[in-house]
């Protein structure tokens, strides 16, 4: 009965509307091709109700790069004086000209305004249509489009039109040339290229008997560095980076970690801290910050404990504390088992940091992507019934993520939307940083093809994701030799931990998404003059790589910006001792020392360091230059590091002496 109430009410509204105006439409979308997944079929009956929503243009965001380098930048007479996040939103919400605009013109063409739906944030224009309604009023036509393996449906159509007027007011609109999303899809392993993985040879083997020969140049060092080599403890990178006992502890500078599709056992904590960082007390555990129904902790003997979560937490406070850790866990547990199976990633944590992205509209592209991202309430048994978490937690200063994939597993217009989240995070003071992955130029076998490489060849260099985003920083990974100490130069993380990791070496290369930001032009070009690079390449970012003759992408952003010790660190996972390698281990290590001077410079009355890019570019002299070592990978050697930066280990790793004079000495 309500819904027959419903659609009489839509029918009077479309009746007794203003009689439209002529005016001029131009193409807006149109689609390339077919998906192979969704076979098009019946055209939409023209009585169907269709919901309508139109994403509005983001404001001002072809501004974000020079409003966040005049925060990030050490020159600029605004540096450090961060926005607030109202001031962020105010900035790039949708102009009060652009919603009047859309607006008008729905009401012009028979959408009564009393129809309309504004979301709070300004981001988008809903409302519901018939079919023949929306077909008139963007001349196109709605089809049926079924999927090949399963009985579900969804609509679309292969172009549509609006008026040349408020174009540049309208993002996207659906549903259109993006078919309205109904079912979740599930890709395999799009992990796997940023996991920590741990040396199978030690497996059940305690690391407390001993078994690795002491070099004869560390016999001179004092006995817990002498095995440095071999067991990379947080006493050794203390000494490697000269990172200081922490004393302070403000409540306001607590270290972020996200966690994704794996849970930390209580029990592994406390055998690391025991067993490696005896200052950091029995039962000390991170600050939960659980979003959309996420579980805190699995006991040691669950296979959800895999490890990840345990080293990243087990590194931090051993390094940190007694500052604290909060833990951005995200999603229920049915979703989460499946993360690692799965290719979303970050947009329910970013919901939960910013309440305005749950629904802003950017690069077609509104709120969660249901192809992608989890759907909630949850109404599976077990599921999370709550609503989606929008804007519950305040981001903390710094922030590391041991997690990514290769950027070409996720669509182009997703990764522009975050990418430009993280901007807004850096813009209010915030430091994120990213693994850059462990498969050298290439991501793990099989994504994107049997090598985890390009082209029908597999020989194209494959970009991993979020390290090509401008707006992070991305930490690659490094290592010292079992013959070598703390006082020796570090090389390319590059080891053979067998199977699908016999090739397991720290990630760099230069995005197929997006280009060069500013502050590092200089210094890759720069590059370019010393490397000397045989390998053909290409500079575009519309590649197609079944055609192309080259590897890589010249003008692509280069990644990583540093990076940081990835090998050898001894951990607990199922109370099981075991080595554990990874750019995951150097994203915290690296966070953790931006932590230790955020809290340095709260002490004296200064705001955190915020995105560091441009002030690392600017002084690479406050960093480790790292110059042994390819990160090989797609038949290649891959990328050498040389003096200065380089894509396998970016500027270098940290000195915490040099890092923590220079950022004292900023305003």
């Amino acid at each position: 009965m309500l819904f027959r109430q419903f659609c009489a009410v839509l029918a009077a509204a479309a009746l007794s509307g203003a009689a439209p105006a002529p005016v001029k439409h131009v193409l807006h979308e149109k689609r390339e091709e077919g998906s192979l997944d969704w076979v098009k079929g019946d055209r939409v009956e023209s009585n169907a109700i269709l919901p309508v929503r139109i994403g509005l243009t983001q404001n001002n965001l072809e501004k974000g790069y020079d409003y966040l380098m005049d925060v990030s930048n050490p020159e600029s007479s605004k540096y450090g004086k961060y926005w607030s996040a109202d001031e962020v939103h105010d900035m790039f919400a949708p102009s009060s000209q652009t919603v009047e605009e859309v607006r008008e013109w729905l009401h012009s063409v028979g959408i009564d305004p009393s129809r309309i739906v504004h979301s709070d944030n300004k981001g988008w224009i809903a409302f519901d249509a018939y079919a023949h309604e929306a077909e008139r009023l963007f001349m196109t036509e709605f089809y049926e489009h079924k999927h090949t393996a399963s009985q579900s449906m969804k609509i679309g159509c292969d172009e549509y039109h609006v008026p040349g007027h408020i174009q540049g007011h309208i993002d996207y609109i659906t549903p259109g040339v993006k078919l309205t999303p109904v079912l979740r899809k599930h890709k395999k392993a799009k992990r796997a290229s940023h996991l920590a993985h741990s040396d199978p040879v030690l497996e059940g083997v305690s690391f407390e008997e001993g078994k690795y020969s002491i070099p004869a140049k560390a016999m001179s060092l004092s006995e817990d560095l002498q095995g440095c080599g071999y067991n990379m403890t947080p006493t050794c990178i203390k000494a490697l980076y000269g990172i200081p006992k922490a004393t302070k502890a403000s409540k306001k500078n607590s270290l972020g970690l996200y966690e994704q599709g794996d849970y930390f056992a209580k029990s592994d904590l406390d055998l690391f801290f025991k067993a490696h960082a005896p200052w950091v007390p029995q039962g000390t555990y991170p600050i939960p910050a659980l979003i959309d129904g996420a579980n805190f902790s699995v006991p040691s003997y669950s296979s959800l404990n895999t490890g990840e979560s345990n080293i990243d937490i087990d590194l931090a406070y051993s390094l940190i504390y007694p500052q604290s850790v909060t833990l951005y866990q995200v999603d229920d547990q049915l979703y989460e088992p499946q993360e690692v199976a799965t290719t979303n990633l970050f947009n329910t944590f970013l919901d939960a940091l910013d309440g305005s992205y749950c629904t802003y509209s950017a690069y077609g592209e509104t709120g969660n992507n249901p192809d992608i991202d989890p759907v909630y309430p949850d109404n599976r048994e077990g599921g999370y019934k709550g609503k989606l978490q929008c804007g519950v937690y305040k981001p903390t200063n710094v922030i590391s993520a041991s997690y990514g994939q290769s950027e070409a597993d996720l669509p182009i217009s997703y990764t522009k939307r975050q990418c430009n989240e993280f901007m807004k995070l850096g813009l209010q003071g915030h430091s994120i940083l990213f693994a850059s992955g462990d498969y050298g130029v290439a991501s793990f076998a099989g994504d994107g093809g049997a090598k985890g490489c390009l082209g029908p060849e597999q020989k194209i260099f494959n970009p991993q994701y979020p390290s090509n985003c401008p707006y992070v920083t991305s930490v690659g990974g490094t290592m010292i030799y079992p013959d070598q100490t703390v006082e020796d130069a570090e090389s390319v993380m590059h080891a053979n931990l067998g199977g699908t990791a016999t090739n397991f070496s720290s990630s760099g290369g230069f995005s197929n998404y997006f280009p060069q930001p500013h502050y590092q032009k200089a210094t890759v070009k720069k590059y370019f003059e010393k490397a000397d690079l045989s390998y053909p390449y290409y500079s575009e970012f519309s590649v197609d790589v079944n055609t192309t003759k080259g590897l890589y992408n010249r003008i692509g952003r280069a990644y990583p910006d540093v990076s940081a010790n990835g090998a050898r660190f001894p951990a607990y996972t199922g109370g099981k001792a075991l080595h554990y390698y990874g750019a995951s281990l150097a994203s915290p290590l690296f966070a953790s020392v931006l932590n230790l001077i955020n809290e340095e410079r709260i002490a004296k009355g200064k705001g955190p360091v915020g995105f560091i890019n441009p002030v690392l570019y600017a002084h690479p002299e406050i960093l480790n230059d790292i110059t042994n070592g390819t990160n090989a990978g797609c038949g290649t050697y891959g990328f050498s590091a040389i003096e200065g930066w380089d894509p396998a280990t970016g500027l270098g790793t940290p000195n915490y002496p040099k890092m923590k004079k220079f950022f004292l000495s900023l305003p």
